[in-house]
């Protein structure tokens, strides 16, 4: 006997604590999963601002706890760390933080975990999902990608997670950009312009000290150029971030978008590759998903 399960109008559901609401607003529900705590505001912090600015449902998602990544703290007290680093990212843009209970370094591609990003994008009625591609340097990136590209189709079956009602749509499924060229390079499909973001931006990036201002600089070797007020930090971060998030290696497709006196205007940009997966990005259908061109 197959099992049916109604979709109601309005669909509330629980998930770490916190309520979610996918009433008919006519409003984008856009998940970007992330490996870790900071990954979704490194790559697409600004075109999240800019669609939460317009009402749009963001949820930013890190798949791992982070509790790995320090040279000083516990695994348990790391975890604390974090995820208060993530809420705070998220309350910058007025964006749900949703952090996962898998050890940072150990997450593997099994069915158990695709179980749950399955059970995420459901239960976020996702209109989008933006994820990294499967070749990136760190196995908890390449891992997050394909999980999500596994969950990509079976978020539409209804015997899969059949208590979770299934989506009758398949979201669109995008990569975040990143400067890897084996086996095949990034190509964008769609850039975004973050010059009028870039600021919330590293004002989400700054939230999280164990990263920015302990963990990366130790483990970079230059710890010892940290300065110690929060301002002057906050300075010294934003002057480093912002050179990869410059628009230059995208300058040809900025101009195809934005035309060729703004885009050769553009500083900072965010794009992102349609991962073929799922829902198709278009022309025709970019103004819907990305609603931030004139």
């Amino acid at each position: 006997m197959r099992l049916f399960i109604p979709i109601l109008p309005v669909l509330f559901v629980f998930i770490s604590g916190m309520t979610v609401t996918n009433a008919q607003d006519h409003k984008l529900n856009i998940l970007v999963i992330g490996a870790h705590p900071d990954d979704p505001d490194i790559k697409v912090g600004g075109t999240a601002y800019k669609w939460a600015q317009q009402g749009h449902h963001v949820v930013l998602v890190s798949v791992t706890s982070g509790n790995a990544g320090h040279h000083e703290l516990t695994a348990d007290q790391l975890e604390r760390a974090r995820r208060d680093e993530a809420r705070r990212a998220g309350e910058v843009i007025g964006a749900k933080y949703v952090v996962l209970d898998i050890d940072d370094g150990k997450l593997m591609p099994t069915y158990e975990n695709r179980l749950k990003i399955i059970r995420l994008i459901r239960e976020y009625r996702a209109d989008i999902v933006i994820t990294h591609r499967p070749y990136d340097y760190h196995p908890d990136h390449r891992y997050t990608g394909q999980l999500v590209l596994d969950a990509a189709y079976m978020v539409t079956v209804p015997t899969i997670l059949p208590h979770i009602p299934h989506l009758e749509r398949n979201p669109m499924f995008l990569y975040m950009s990143d400067r890897f060229t084996q086996p095949i390079e990034f190509k964008p499909d769609v850039c975004v312009d973050i010059d009028d973001a870039v600021e919330k931006k590293l004002d989400m990036i700054h939230q999280h000290t164990s990263q920015m201002y302990e963990w990366l600089p130790f483990n970079q070797g230059i710890l010892d150029q940290v300065p110690e007020g929060d301002r002057e930090r906050r300075e010294w971060m934003a002057e480093r971030r912002r050179r990869g998030f410059t628009a230059e290696p995208y300058r040809e497709k900025l101009i195809e978008l934005y035309g060729r006196q703004r885009g050769t205007r553009i500083s900072y940009a965010e794009c992102f590759q349609d991962s073929e997966y799922g829902a198709r990005l278009t022309r025709e259908n970019m103004n819907h998903y990305f609603p931030f061109f004139d």
